[in-house]
């Protein structure tokens, strides 16, 4: 770190540390503006506006006149107004603004005048939209307790298995309060990776949420599967929790979990180049299951 009272000159990194160093150094030494000007090369107004204020005044825009894009402005806002109504795929793109003000106007205007001003002016006009229209943008905080909610869902997996490309799935269930997620790859959607999924993923995170868990796709949950719909009643008595179905964001078929966005960015961080080697097939050579693991230790009852 620079001493300021040590003799630090011209040249500081930002404006800011240059009105600080002048502050203290005029603190610290009492020294006079006109030798604060020279030993830091600044004007002298610049050491009155650090002495009066630590943060540096902001600096003057100079608006420059346009009387090209003026002539067009009109004409642009015009066909920004009727994107409000268009739907979204057939709105006007800066390149057909451009393009119909030369067909239709004949002006001799920039491109990059004419994009700028879009980008700029098309969130002013909805805007403007939005008031007259009494509209108010809200949202709806979610809250979640920890260790109350979960969420599971599937995504698609691609990996090699005997080096041949397969596709797999990749469940995932993660806890709405820590968002805390457990992943397990399988070949199938099936009821039996549905449950095993669970099961996996209850070890993993050393309990069962207490109040309920979302599915994205309950097709699995609702015992679309060998042994029909009791299976999963039968689980869900079993861990004592029940099950939801994730509503949808309004006006964007979104789920509103989190799991749906976690497999889609597990497998690029991840799963990412495709494994090769890593998973193989029961009935592939050599195959033998995986080690059982050992029950956890419980700790001695101390004596009373």
């Amino acid at each position: 770190m620079l001493s300021v009272c040590g003799g630090v000159g011209a040249g500081m990194g930002s404006r800011v540390e240059l009105f600080a160093a002048i502050r203290f150094d005029w603190q610290c030494s009492g020294s006079s503006i006109r030798a604060l000007a020279d030993k830091y090369g600044v004007h002298r107004r610049t050491v009155r506006q650090a002495i009066e204020s630590v943060v540096p005044p902001q600096r003057r825009s100079t608006h420059r006149a346009t009387p090209v894009l003026n002539q067009v402005r009109g004409w642009i806002d015009e066909m920004l107004r009727q994107d409000l109504d268009a739907p979204r795929k057939q709105r006007h793109t800066a390149r057909r603004i451009f393009d119909r003000l030369v067909d239709e106007h004949d002006a001799s205007v920039s491109y990059s005048y004419v994009a700028k001003y879009m980008n700029r002016r098309r969130p002013q006009i909805v805007a403007e939209a939005r008031d007259r229209a009494g509209v108010v943008d809200g949202f709806v905080p979610q809250t979640h307790e920890p260790g109350a909610e979960a969420e599971v869902d599937f995504a698609d997996l691609w990996v090699y298995l005997a080096d041949e490309l397969t596709k797999c799935f990749l469940f995932t269930l993660r806890l709405s309060c820590s968002g805390r997620g457990v992943h397990r790859v399988f070949r199938t959607q099936g009821q039996e990776a549905f449950l095993e999924g669970h099961e996996y993923a209850f070890e993993r995170i050393g309990g069962v949420p207490y109040r309920h868990i979302r599915y994205d796709n309950g097709s699995a949950g609702d015992g679309r599967g060998p042994g029909g719909r009791s299976q999963p009643t039968r689980a869900r008595r079993h861990y004592r929790t029940s099950r939801r179905r994730s509503s949808a964001v309004p006006d964007t078929g979104r789920p509103t979990s989190g799991s749906s966005r976690t497999p889609g960015s597990r497998p690029p961080t991840v799963l990412a180049p495709t494994r090769r080697g890593r998973f193989r097939c029961q009935s592939a050579p050599g195959w033998r299951p995986p080690p059982a693991r050992a029950p956890p230790r419980t700790p001695a009852s101390s004596p009373r």
